[in-house]
């Protein structure tokens, strides 16, 4: 969840996201994972706590997992006023549920900052917490350098079975015990990209990080759009990127 007027507030009010990219082996993935990560994001903006684990983020999860029946309820009924019921294998499929992964992220203004000028501490600084199952990844840029990854470091631990957020899993302490948590702290210029796995995976094992965090801060919003999409498909055509979908996020911080 992104300010009205995020280089006016930024500095004054928190900021949410979330990614999730959803196991296509599962039915209705991508609907589960939109339902996810709009969750995530809510529940981080409304409970500052969420990103640290514990019952908070217990919490959440029990209550993300019991929005997926009602949706499936009308999802369902959708289907039957438009002449297309579900046929007997949908029902089967739709009983073990969806699965995806998840990346959550609170950015909040660090209270003190910037008022004494002749200080180390001056200027304005942001904390981060994020909160991750799977292999969806979050990347600290300073001066456009990799500071931080989370929760994958390397392009080798990625692999065929991360873990997964089930809408039907009602285990909410083993979801929880399942993710891990982290946070940092941001200064002026620098940056948050948050990705799902084929990209955070090429970005890994890029043979020259500073061209690849080029690419990526070439495109800057929707006006790019088609720019990135012929980019990530060149990237596929020559085989340097796994053919999946793909999400980011990425998150400026500027200073006054």
């Amino acid at each position: 969840m992104l300010p009205d007027h995020p280089h006016d507030q930024m500095l004054r009010q928190p900021l949410t996201a979330g990614i999730c990219d959803g196991a296509t082996e599962s039915v209705l993935a991508r609907d589960w994972a939109r339902l996810l990560s709009r969750a995530a994001a809510e529940h981080a903006m409304e409970h500052p706590d969420l990103l640290a684990g514990g019952p908070a983020f217990e919490e959440f999860a029990s209550s993300t997992v019991a929005q997926w029946d009602p949706w499936l309820v009308q999802y369902t009924q959708a289907r039957v006023a438009e002449g297309r019921p579900l046929k007997w294998y949908e029902h089967n499929k739709l009983a073990e549920g969806a699965y995806a992964t998840l990346l959550a992220v609170r950015v909040d203004p660090e209270p003190g900052r910037g008022s004494n000028a002749g200080s180390e501490e001056s200027g304005p600084a942001w904390r981060w917490r994020a909160a991750a199952l799977g292999d969806s990844c979050l990347f600290h840029l300073r001066d456009d350098r990799l500071v931080q990854a989370f929760p994958v470091e390397t392009a080798e631990e990625f692999g065929t079975a991360p873990d997964l957020f089930g809408s039907r899993n009602h285990d909410a302490a083993l979801l929880a015990c399942r993710t891990r948590f982290t946070e940092g702290r941001c200064q002026p210029g620098d940056r948050l990209l948050l990705m799902t796995d084929a990209l955070a995976a090429w970005f890994l094992s890029s043979p020259d990080r500073d061209v690849a965090v080029s690419q990526l801060l070439e495109f800057s919003g929707p006006e790019d759009l088609s720019g990135f999409i012929d980019w990530l498909d060149g990237l596929r055509d020559r085989q340097e990127l796994r053919n999946d979908d793909v999400a980011v996020v990425r998150i400026d911080f500027e200073g006054r």
